[in-house]
């Protein structure tokens, strides 16, 4: 298998999701490319194109307009990209391309687009996945040019034909790691840690340097969203009418404590997590504040995708307050956590619409259990130990979201598999993983064979569990 970079599994981007958010984002973004290619006019805003549209199928259509599938798509015809585009600015700009019924092709000119009419959705499903997607575009010499793309979880994006890991080949990496057992052996027997085992893997790619700094970007656009969602309340969007709870919480947690920005509001979480309870607390606002961003087309980190992405930054930020920490800890929790994702998305999946949520919550509680176990100084065994604890408690679990929303039951499931991942780690730290009877490639190897026998009515399709026990009518887009 062609290695993954960590900085793969930890995308910075915008919400709602990875797979209907993210990658459909990414793959207009590859299908304007090659306009360009085509059109002969590489920088040039797209001067060939005359007219385009885009088809949605199976999952993408089924729960798109929930998680904004066609406004992603909008955006990236947009010009737009997740990782830099201002998204207090989202709603007026497609609430513009309606009225106007005109897109900015890249940025540069406009070009009739009516979304009712140019973004067309299909229940059926394409062959290779459910989260497929084709784009179409008419040139100005009256030529057609179509590409199919897949959306295969955590914003990875695969092309028709293409490998599945929708990357190029990738460079030649130190150690070649296809499972829990190759991770921990390549530690051992070298004598070095985990963490740095994913860092001379980083380096087919990266300097030290640059690795760190990425890794800190990152937690810091964490610890941003964390803020944020901790400090903005009202009603989410999309029709469900469901109110932010974090900023209550955190609230309710500092009492009349005074504090201006991030630095004194991180200080005064530190003071009052003195107890038990006041932290469990902490860990769920954490968690809320992330998905409740999410779910607002905030900028959030996807880890590895964005249903789930509240998981990680909540256990991160709880050994950041609570725990010993320190940046080199936080940089060796993020190397282990996204080498135990490289291992779920390459030994299974993380894309709900193939496996259910136990693709994405699942996934990303064991992610944290393992960098966690690691970071409060675990061995290798007890971090895939903890890992292994963290998903056998998720196996099954389906994805049902109500109304196609990324908002009930993903944000309150988002704070179960924090404290799920703080369990495992806890209970692995003081465990002897000889005398587990369950080992983390067999889980990997369990989740992709109940994600198989899985109904599709329950992989992110809206049309079994809470999603058609609780029925809603939503607004009109």
């Amino acid at each position: 298998m062609d290695p993954i970079s960590v900085f793969d599994i930890f995308k910075i981007g915008v919400g709602p999701s990875s797979s209907h958010t993210m990658g459909p984002w990414r793959a207009t973004q590859r299908f304007m490319k090659a306009c360009e290619a085509r059109a002969g006019s590489i920088g040039a805003g797209l001067p060939g194109v005359r007219s385009i549209r885009v088809d949605l199928f199976g999952s993408l259509s089924k729960t798109g307009k929930g998680h904004g599938t066609d406004i992603a798509v909008m955006l990236a015809l947009s010009g737009e990209d997740p990782v830099t585009c201002d998204t207090a600015l989202i709603d007026p700009r497609i609430r513009a391309i309606r009225d106007r019924r005109t897109l900015p092709l890249a940025g540069v000119r406009s070009i009739p687009f009516e979304p009712d009419r140019d973004i067309v959705f299909h229940p059926t499903s394409l062959p290779f996945h459910p989260n497929g997607m084709t784009l179409h575009a008419i040139l100005d010499d009256g030529r057609e040019f179509s590409e199919t793309y897949y959306s295969i979880g955590g914003g990875f994006v695969a092309q028709e034909g293409e490998a599945p890991t929708g990357n190029a080949a990738g460079p030649t990496v130190a150690y070649a790691i296809s499972s829990g057992r190759d991770f921990v052996d390549h530690a051992s027997r070298d004598r070095v840690s985990l963490a740095e085992v994913v860092r001379r893997n980083e380096r087919a790619w990266r300097t030290d340097a640059e690795i760190d700094a990425g890794l800190l970007r990152i937690w810091h656009t964490m610890r941003e969203c964390m803020y944020r969602g901790c400090h903005t309340g009202g009603v989410l969007p999309g029709g469900l009418n469901v109110v932010r709870r974090a900023a209550s919480m955190n609230q309710s947690l500092l009492g009349d404590e005074m504090y201006e920005g991030e630095q004194e509001w991180l200080y005064a979480v530190r003071m009052r997590g003195k107890n038990f309870r006041q932290i469990l607390k902490w860990v769920s606002c954490f968690a809320l504040a992330v998905n409740e961003e999410n779910a607002s087309f905030g900028r959030v980190v996807t880890a590895p995708t964005n249903g789930a992405a509240g998981v990680i930054p909540a256990v991160l930020m709880y050994y950041d307050r609570f725990c010993d920490s320190t940046d080199r800890g936080i940089i060796e929790f993020m190397l282990v956590a996204g080498q135990i994702g490289t291992l779920f998305k390459q030994g299974a999946t993380i894309s709900a619409a193939m496996g259910g949520c136990q693709a994405e919550i699942g996934v990303s509680s064991a992610m944290a259990a393992a960098g966690l176990t690691h970071v409060l100084g675990g061995s290798g065994d007890q971090a895939l130990m903890a890992a292994e604890i963290a998903m056998e408690h998720h196996l099954g679990m389906t994805c049902d979201p109500i109304g196609g929303l990324v908002q009930v039951p993903c944000i309150e499931r988002n704070t179960m598999g924090a404290v799920k991942a703080i369990t495992a780690a806890n209970m692995a730290v003081d465990g002897d993983p000889k005398s587990a009877r369950v080992s983390l490639d067999d889980v990997i190897r369990t989740m992709w064979a109940t994600a198989q026998d899985m109904s599709a009515k329950y992989k992110e399709t809206a049309e079994g569990g809470l999603a058609v026990a609780i029925p809603v009518t939503l607004p009109e887009c």
